[in-house]
């Protein structure tokens, strides 16, 4: 028995933000029903890489749903799909501001008729003044300061549309608050999340400096601008992290790689202060051994280090610690959601759908 068992979501969403959320609802139980056009999400188009004949982009973040195909362009599709979420707990959508209105899908528009709906839109800039701009991950990542701190020699993308994921989630934490209020008093309520917000929310410590400090940091590249040493040092083979948060780490660093002891590196302030003397004199040293030795040697004594793993690796160092990593989907090695609950776990129940395999058409 799933958490969220009992609960219908109505998912209108494509491409990753709205499906990632719907997908964390689907695996903690709910039952979810994903409306696409006739063409499909347009994530089934989008590889290479494939699995099975389908992008495994579509195959991240659309298991345990059910396909339905529904032209909204039609007066039967959009039937169709008004039937499907006044039947519903929750909606899920992220089309431009004002086109579910346009459909009669709107929360004002249903809410009339199903008060309890839990209505989530997920917008690129919000519903305001911002409803006509495009909200794409890449073009977010730049007007929102995320790519300004992050590269060494120029702006530089993460390397995952990783607002989008950290939308959904939003998205998802969302909904669950508005059950839980709509369980309490029998009311639903529209929930709003906007790829810009959330990622000034998610920039945590830098939003902070800039809105209580007056700070704007330029291009760190691996390093943070608070901590040191916390970036990425050459070893003799492949790059290794140092990540020494406090002064007690940074002693049993110095001691186990046989450094003196140097006044401009005795606090955490002056060693940010003092940063590039402290590269160079950690580099120099961590540069006579491979990163598998400094990785054995400083793990024990608690000074976080770690070697710079390709994905590969990142999944085997998840195995050899029993986290497991993947969960087998109707034979399809799918990573498994990180939420660990003791009473209602996820569970993996239906592989990423076929296009309308399940439910048909409208």
């Amino acid at each position: 028995m799933g958490a969220l068992d009992g609960v219908v979501v109505a998912d209108f969403g494509r491409v990753l933000a709205a499906p990632y959320a719907t997908m964390m609802l689907a695996d903690l139980g709910a039952e979810v029903v994903k409306v696409e056009h006739p063409r499909g999400d347009e994530t089934r188009a989008w590889g290479p890489p494939h699995a099975r004949g389908e992008a495994t982009y579509f195959l991240s973040v659309n298991r345990n749903k059910r396909s339905r195909v529904l032209d909204l362009a039609t007066a039967e599709g959009r039937a169709a799909a008004r039937e499907l979420a006044l039947g519903a707990d929750v909606l899920v959508e992220n089309f431009r501001p004002g086109t579910m209105r346009r459909f009669g899908l709107d929360y004002e528009t249903l809410s009339k008729e199903h008060a309890r709906l839990v209505y989530c839109s997920v917008t690129g800039f919000g519903s305001g003044r911002g409803a006509d701009l495009p909200g794409y991950d890449l073009l977010v990542q730049a007007v929102g300061g995320l790519m300004s701190v992050t590269g060494a020699a120029e702006p530089t993308k993460v390397g995952v549309a990783l607002v989008d994921v950290l939308t959904g989630m939003h998205a998802a934490v969302g909904v669950l608050a508005a059950l839980r209020h709509r369980d309490a008093t029998g009311e639903g309520q529209a929930v709003e999340v906007d790829l810009l917000s959330v990622l000034l929310s998610s920039m945590v410590n830098q939003s902070a400096g800039y809105t209580l400090a007056g700070a704007v940091p330029g291009l760190l590249g691996n390093r943070h601008p608070s901590i040191a040493p916390y970036e990425v040092f050459p070893t003799a083979d492949r790059p290794v992290v140092l990540a020494v948060g406090n002064d007690r780490q940074f002693a049993r660093l110095r001691e186990a790689l046989g450094l003196p002891a140097d006044e401009r590196f005795a606090t955490n302030e002056l060693r940010v202060a003092h940063v590039d003397a402290l590269a160079e004199s950690l580099t120099g040293r961590l540069r006579t051994r491979p990163a598998a030795h400094w990785f054995a040697l400083l793990t024990p004594l608690g000074v976080p280090c770690g070697p710079v793993n390709d994905l590969a690796g990142a999944f085997e160092l998840a195995e050899s610690l029993g986290l497991r990593p993947t969960a087998d989907v109707d034979g399809l090695a799918l990573v498994s959601n990180p939420i660990r609950m003791s009473a209602t776990p996820p569970t993996y129940r239906l592989p990423p759908p076929a296009l309308g395999g399940a439910t048909g058409s409208g």
